[in-house]
């Protein structure tokens, strides 16, 4: 794999790829943050994922040879590791257990854009808020004596993209929250003080 790959230092909010660029190769995130988002027609964006350092993306438009569907873009100064598609292809076909656990990836991937759709249809903004919050806790949270706190710092901007809404909204929700003693925020850490309380707003 390491012959195979180049490492890229990429400045804080440069974009990656955009929608209907070639899919040549596939990233591996080694530092920072990467946004893959869509945006439409009326310049409204809608954020898929928050990627941290270890994840791997880009890598679904490759394995189907199609033009990106979705955008890049950095949100801190970052580390990648690009791998060249010829040569991806090839490492997959000399480890398929490398392939298997793509396809894995691939499906809890789709399976997250699904819950988050029905978010979007079926849930009223706190309840998604609450959502994303809950998921977030699991995935990016470190328990400590007042509650969890979440390692990822996202802008409420961010969290907006993330669920549909208006930053506006994001922020008088998050007071809400923060009032009713469901969290505890300082700057852009939050801490998840009872994740109970924030379940039953997901209801």
């Amino acid at each position: 794999m390491e012959k195979i790959t180049r490492m890229e230092e990429v400045k804080k909010r440069q974009p990656l790829y955009l929608p209907g660029d070639p899919s040549s190769s596939v990233y591996l995130l080694k530092r920072g943050r990467v946004k893959i988002a869509s945006t439409a027609p009326n310049g409204k964006e809608v954020t898929f994922e928050i990627l941290e350092a270890g994840d791997v993306f880009g890598e679904l438009d490759v394995l189907q040879d199609a033009p990106r569907s979705t955008s890049a873009e950095t949100l801190d100064d970052a580390l990648i590791c690009v791998i060249p598609r010829k040569d991806f292809d090839q490492y997959l076909a000399m480890h398929p257990n490398v392939t298997i656990k793509l396809t894995k990836l691939i499906g809890l991937r789709l399976k997250k854009i699904q819950s988050r759709v029905e978010d979007l249809v079926f849930r009223e903004v706190p309840a998604r808020l609450a959502h994303l919050l809950s998921e977030l806790g699991k995935t990016e949270g470190v328990a400590e004596k007042q509650g969890i706190r979440l390692k990822v710092k996202l802008t409420h901007q961010e969290m907006a993209n993330l669920i549909g809404c208006s930053r506006e909204t994001v922020s008088t929700t998050m007071g809400q929250f923060r009032d009713d003693g469901l969290i505890q925020m300082d700057g852009r850490t939050i801490t998840i003080l009872k994740p109970d309380g924030l379940s039953r707003q997901m209801a």
